[in-house]
């Protein structure tokens, strides 16, 4: 018997604290920070963010992400047979234990479920799609919970205006389940490490002592020109895999880091910006988080509607980029 993955259920979560850009002018103003809301917003189309508060972790996000799309799903904690987290700022130092059986044990899970971490960066949650959709098609897994989960004002600093006022906290979740009838169409997975030194958190820790540094650097320039490239050219690879063209796509779901990235994918697309998900202007970039954000979004507004074919795709730290086509 063939077997096809579907998503079933979509579930969000921003944590309660919005930072406008107001806010955050006032916050980096008070430390001899100069900024601006107009100087944000014309640079990257956002207008606030999220932050978790100080004990808060990624998981806890994850937690209520995750309910709302076993809710959305119709099923139960107990029903989910593995969970595949994408995240950059993990609960624990060293990623273990892993975000996931954190999870895991906040929801309830105790049939023995499969729980593993993922990290791609911001392309964590399609390599995470990836990887569900595979274990799904081989018959090894049935209804796989798959999470991207960041508190990344954790990671930023605060003197630094060119990155922290692009990045927020949130998570995004979605359940995939097997299928009779298509539903994950094509995925497409890619990495370059020669470009790892253009968006890091380059310190490590030794013998207890950090070396380097905790927060994250960003070279906007190069990101910027890598991104455009990848872009367009792994959606013209997943549209191939799936026998389909840009003009057979109804949203394309990217990676809400900057609006002018979006922008440049539509238009090497021949996609008008009215078929692109936007939510950047809201949450900021929530790396692993951001696309099943942007998703739950338009599925819970009405855009997206079932039987609609959608594109998700993302880049960041690695250099990670991937693809996805999915029929809803």
């Amino acid at each position: 018997m063939t077997f096809f993955s579907k998503i079933i259920g979509t579930g969000s979560y921003l944590p309660p604290k919005r930072v406008s850009n107001q806010d955050l002018t006032a916050q980096l103003a008070a430390n001899g920070i100069e900024t601006s809301d107009e100087w944000i917003f014309s640079r990257s189309g956002i207008s606030a963010r999220h932050y978790a508060e100080p004990m808060v972790t990624s998981s806890d996000l994850a937690l209520v992400a995750a309910q709302r799309a076993l809710s959305a799903a119709s099923l139960q904690a107990n029903d989910i047979d593995l969970i595949i987290l994408a995240t950059s700022t993990p609960d624990f130092l060293g990623g273990f234990p892993s975000t996931a059986c954190v999870l895991q044990h906040k929801l309830g899970i105790n049939n023995g479920a499969a729980a593993v971490d993922v990290q791609a960066v911001c392309s964590g949650f399609i390599y995470a799609m990836a990887m569900a959709d595979s274990m799904i098609k081989t018959g090894a897994h049935k209804n796989v919970l798959v999470v991207g989960a960041e508190v990344f004002s954790r990671i930023l600093n605060f003197e630094d205006r060119t990155t922290c006022v692009l990045f927020g906290d949130g998570a995004g979740a979605i359940v995939m389940s097997r299928s009779t009838e298509p539903g994950v169409l094509a995925t497409k997975l890619h990495a370059d490490g020669s470009q790892s030194h253009v968006l890091c958190v380059s310190g490590n820790v030794n013998a207890g002592v950090l070396n380097g540094s905790a927060f994250l650097y960003m070279d906007g320039k190069a990101v910027f020109k890598l991104a455009v490239s990848a872009l367009e050219k792994v959606a013209n690879e997943v549209l191939e895999i799936a026998g389909l063209d840009a003009a057979q796509i109804d949203w394309l779901v990217p990676h809400q880091a900057n609006i002018r990235i979006m922008q440049s994918t539509a238009k090497k697309l021949n996609m008008s910006m009215d078929k692109v998900v936007v939510t950047v202007d809201q949450h900021g970039n929530t790396s692993a988080a951001s696309i099943p954000l942007a998703l739950d979004v338009a599925i819970r507004d009405g855009r997206i509607q079932k039987g609609q074919t959608v594109m998700l795709e993302g880049v960041g730290g690695g250099f990670t980029w991937g693809a996805a086509i999915v029929k809803m």
